[in-house]
């Protein structure tokens, strides 16, 4: 399917995923999505004059199935000729966010080992459906929403805007093979949930293209969420972001951004800071009878004192 291989190359270009001459290493766990990944990058390396190398981690949680992706993507490397680095870590957690805290930084600490410049993963148009529903469902605000992008910092992924069914006709006509991870038509996380009931519910009940709904929704939200950040860097480069009457003159979806972004000042890891933090600190600012407030909240310490406002870490 040359049409697919286009338009990656064009969410190459426009997204400017990567230059000529990098150093990428893909993260390959054998599935569909990164069989896929893979091919195409074989395709592309000396167009683009690539150098590329494989991370892949077993986490040994599936038995002799584990075992079995593990060969199938060190034929892929040596079939393809690339190096392969591999993991196995001892797992505490099954946890979704602690599996992918383990992989993520497995691939960077093997793209500092190596000297590469980027890694590509394989998600996709359907991975970032599911992703929205689930933070929808956990709750979440503007940027939870957004922050699956085709680039972030040297995470890039070339196949965010392609569909699984894409994917699956491209691996068939080209006669490709891949495993199948059996544990993703179990619905004991949260994304199979997803991916398993409710989607399908979706689809037969209210909207047959609801992913595709969802997912042209979401590149509106992304370009509005881009705005406001943009808007956010400009008003905090021109005001004293420490004024409580500076940044409360702004509209409330700039007050928000304002404060996030002092708090990741002190903590650049926001992810525990939830939507009830900020609104509670913004009340505090936006307060008209008691100027001398102290919020708590993550590990940091808010204080208002008349028109002040200062941020530390308790």
């Amino acid at each position: 399917m040359k049409n697919l291989i286009k338009k990656i190359q064009n969410t190459v270009f426009q997204e400017k995923l990567f230059g000529r001459g990098d150093k990428i290493i893909l993260a390959v766990s054998g599935g569909p999505d990164s069989s896929c990944l893979l091919d195409i990058f074989s395709k592309l390396q000396s167009k683009y004059d690539l150098r590329l190398a494989i991370a892949h981690v077993n986490y040994s949680l599936r038995g002799g199935d584990s075992r079995k992706d593990e060969e199938f993507v060190r034929k892929l490397a040596k079939r393809h000729n690339l190096k392969i680095y591999i993991s196995k870590p001892k797992i505490k957690s099954t946890s979704e966010n602690d599996l992918r805290e383990i992989r993520y930084n497995f691939f960077e600490k093997t793209r500092n080992k190596i000297g590469f410049d980027l890694i590509a993963v394989a998600h996709n148009a359907d991975d970032q459906v599911e992703t929205f529903l689930m933070r929808v469902i956990r709750g979440s605000g503007l940027q939870g929403l957004t922050s699956i992008k085709h680039k972030n910092d040297k995470i890039i992924r070339p196949l965010l805007n392609v569909p699984r069914k894409e994917i699956l006709s491209y691996l068939k006509k080209n006669k490709l093979a891949f495993r199948i991870d059996k544990t993703n038509e179990e619905s004991k996380f949260l994304r199979n949930k997803i991916r398993n009931k409710l989607l399908p519910l979706l689809e037969k009940n209210f909207n047959p293209k609801i992913k595709e709904t969802i997912y042209n929704s979401l590149e509106s939200i992304i370009d509005d969420y881009d705005c406001i950040s943009k808007i956010t860097q400009e008003k905090m480069a021109l005001l004293e972001t420490s004024s409580v009457s500076a940044i409360t003159k702004f509209h409330p979806a700039i007050q928000k951004r304002i404060i996030l972004e002092l708090i990741k000042n002190k903590k650049p890891d926001i992810k525990n800071i939830e939507s009830s933090h900020i609104k509670e600190i913004l009340k505090a600012l936006r307060s008209t009878k008691n100027k001398n407030q102290i919020v708590t909240l993550a590990g940091l310490k808010v204080t208002r004192r008349n028109d002040k406002l200062k941020i530390e870490k308790r």
